[in-house]
């Protein structure tokens, strides 16, 4: 874990992704529990670049943190690898929202390829997950939303604006939302069953 200091160094700005963020030290107070048995020091940290705001707790300045909100995005290792490298990379990208839009697309159309539709256009297979239950019919509504952004994009309808930052976000939510659909949930279900059946030990999740 990062230090509590006047600049809290972590990888990346969990908002806009920028690449060794320069979050500098604002506003640092102290809380107590009920008993004052636990002492928090908590660091309000701002980025330079979008102004999000990071809040990390120490025991004191100066010190590793034991918590940070909002945490880094993750990309959970149950997503295929193809869709996981894409899903990265426009997580990444957010600074640059026309291309985090696609490569999100790229992450969905890689998810749905690895559950065995591959035939046809995104938007077709979009609506045959939705008729074989793969999805459900509100997200491939969803899906459709962001699909039509993301083809805009891709043929460079000259009517069509460039999307904003809040259009990337909206995609790359979606894009998460379904990966955990259709990969982690059911790998945790799993675990889950297993471990309550004693054929496996109980791991972190």
């Amino acid at each position: 874990m990062p230090i509590v200091g006047n600049n809290l160094e972590i990888a990346r700005c969990p908002y806009c992704q920028i690449d060794r963020p320069n979050l500098a030290l604002h506003n640092p107070f102290e809380t107590r529990d009920a008993m004052s048995g636990q002492v928090r020091l908590w660091g309000i940290y701002v980025c330079a670049r979008c102004g999000g705001v990071v809040i990390a707790s120490a025991s004191q300045l100066n010190q590793e943190a034991q918590e940070i909100y909002p945490l880094p995005l993750k990309v959970d290792e149950e997503i295929p690898s193809t869709a996981k490298a894409y899903l990265e990379q426009a997580a990444a990208s957010l600074h640059a929202p026309a291309g985090s839009v696609m490569l999100a697309a790229s992450s969905v159309d890689a998810m749905l390829k690895a559950k065995g539709l591959v035939d046809g256009s995104l938007n077709s297979r979009i609506n045959k997950a939705a008729g074989s239950h793969l999805i459900t019919e509100d997200m491939a509504a969803w899906a459709h939303d962001i699909r039509l952004d993301a083809n805009d994009q891709r043929h460079a309808d000259a009517s069509s604006l460039l999307p904003s930052a809040e259009d990337a976000r909206k995609c790359l939510d979606f894009a998460f939302a379904l990966g955990q659909f259709l990969f982690v949930l059911p790998a945790r279900v799993s675990r889950g069953r297993a471990a309550a059946s004693g054929t496996a030990p109980i791991t972190s999740v």
